[in-house]
């Protein structure tokens, strides 16, 4: 598990603990205590020589008052652009039934685009096969 959470974290991740702990004006031995970790593993988080586990970054999260989105995530890294955030903020003038309708409309649009992109994943699949096949007797012939 530890090392799928490695692939998962950003580049930023040790710049952003420093950040925080420093601004929970905690030392690097306050936070391992606080979050009941070994003070050698906040030296290798915050050094990038180590990714915590799922269950780390729940008490690094915990220990500092954030949430793992704002521990793991710099500020606007998540969720819409500018744009949408008005529209999105927009729905909230609307009555239950209106927003229920746009909910629908926006799940619909989604399941369009993973339907689409899982038909280019399989297409791109099949074309690899054939070209893999179509390759094969070519290079026979030519030998």
């Amino acid at each position: 598990m530890g090392s799928l959470t490695q692939w998962l974290l950003p580049m930023h991740f040790p710049v952003r603990l420093i950040q925080l702990r420093k601004a929970a004006d905690l030392t690097q031995q306050d936070l391992a205590e606080t979050a009941a970790l070994h003070v050698n593993q906040i030296r290798r988080y915050e050094a990038g020589t180590a990714q915590p586990t799922l269950e780390a970054l729940i008490r690094l999260a915990k220990a500092l008052r954030v949430s793992l989105d704002n521990l793991v995530f710099v500020e606007d890294e998540r969720g819409p652009d500018e744009a949408l955030r008005l529209q999105f903020e927009a729905l909230q003038q609307f009555d239950d039934d209106e927003r229920q309708t746009a909910q629908a409309v926006l799940e619909g649009l989604i399941l369009k685009h993973q339907a689409n992109q899982s038909l280019l994943r399989t297409r791109g699949h099949a074309t690899a096969a054939i070209d893999r096949k179509i390759k094969k007797p070519a290079q026979r012939a030519s030998r």
